[in-house]
Formats: structure tokens, C-alpha cells, sequence
């Protein structure tokens, strides 16, 4: 399954880096930018979480908040938010439940091997939990502030 624009958000119940947890419904009030990246510490990751950390005032200030998602153990998530001080929620989808509801698990070819990972998207859902935007294959440059313009729209 992957979501949609104009369904409700499929639900995120995940345990976080330092310990926390994150749940939709206790951000409903409040834009999300809900971005899946493969891997932390690798470098487009790396740049990803860079370009929202610099953007991070312009998302609040628009009433959003960001939260990365990956399988990573929330341990990698606590080295990785320490080495580049980022700043929002780094949830850690282990069992892999919440990439298969959004449709990001898939199978990739790198070097003529297939195999399954997180191909790299961001999902905008509103304030109301209804998704927005999916911006799937992600290209990092430039997708930071193609999303704050979307949260931006969305007033």
C-alpha cells in the first residue's frame, strides 16, 4: 500500500531517539513532515537531515513539525542526532510496519543487485491528518524548501 493525497494519514506509533515515542494523533494541531530516509549517517541521509535542520525555524514558524524515519535502531538514531545536532525527531520503524503502510519499503537496484530498503520520500499531512503531498524519490538538493513552500500553502 502507499498513501495518497487527500487520505487520512496512516497512523505512526514509534519508539524515538532518546527514548521518546512518537504518535500522529499527538501532533494533530500542527502540520507534519513525515520524511523516510534509507539510512543514518550515510551521505545523502546525512545531507537530507542537514537541509531540514537548517530550515527547522522556517517549518516551525509555519506550524510544522519534521520527523525522520528509518529502520535504524533507535540507538544509530541517538549517535547519528548527536554527530550533526539535529534538532526534530528521529523515529525508528525497526519491524518496518509504518514503511510498508506508506508504501516506501520497495525493491531497489544499485550495482545490478536487487534488493528491499526505504526508498527515500516525504509525506505532508495537515493539520487534520490528511495527507497532502508525497514526494516520492527524493532528490535531497533543493527538497527542503520545496516542502516548507508546501507547508507554507497550506496557511
Amino acid at each position: 500500500m502507499s498513501v495518497e493525497t487527500g487520505q487520512p494519514a496512516p497512523d505512526v506509533a514509534l519508539p524515538t531517539d532518546g527514548g521518546g515515542h512518537v504518535s500522529l494523533p499527538d501532533l494533530t494541531g500542527k502540520a507534519i513532515v513525515l520524511y523516510f530516509y534509507p539510512k543514518d549517517d550515510t551521505p545523502g541521509c546525512t545531507k537530507e537531515a542537514i537541509a531540514f535542520k537548517e530550515s527547522l525555524a522556517d517549518f516551525e514558524a509555519a506550524g510544522a513539525v519534521i520527523v525522520g524515519v528509518s529502520k535504524d535502531p533507535v540507538a544509530k538514531h541517538d549517535k547519528f542526532k548527536a554527530k550533526y545536532d539535529l534538532p526534530f525527531v528521529l523515529a525508528s520503524d525497526a519491524e518496518g510496519d509504518v514503511c510498508e503502510r506508506y508504501g516506501v519499503w520497495t525493491e531497489k537496484n544499485m550495482y545490478g543487485k536487487t534488493y528491499m530498503g526505504i526508498a527515500r520520500t516525504t509525506v505532508l499531512i495537515d493539520r487534520d491528518g490528511v495527507v497532502r503531498q508525497v514526494w516520492p524519490k527524493v532528490k535531497v538538493p533543493g527538497h527542503a524548501e520545496a516542502v516548507l513552500e508546501a507547508v507554507r500553502a497550506l496557511g
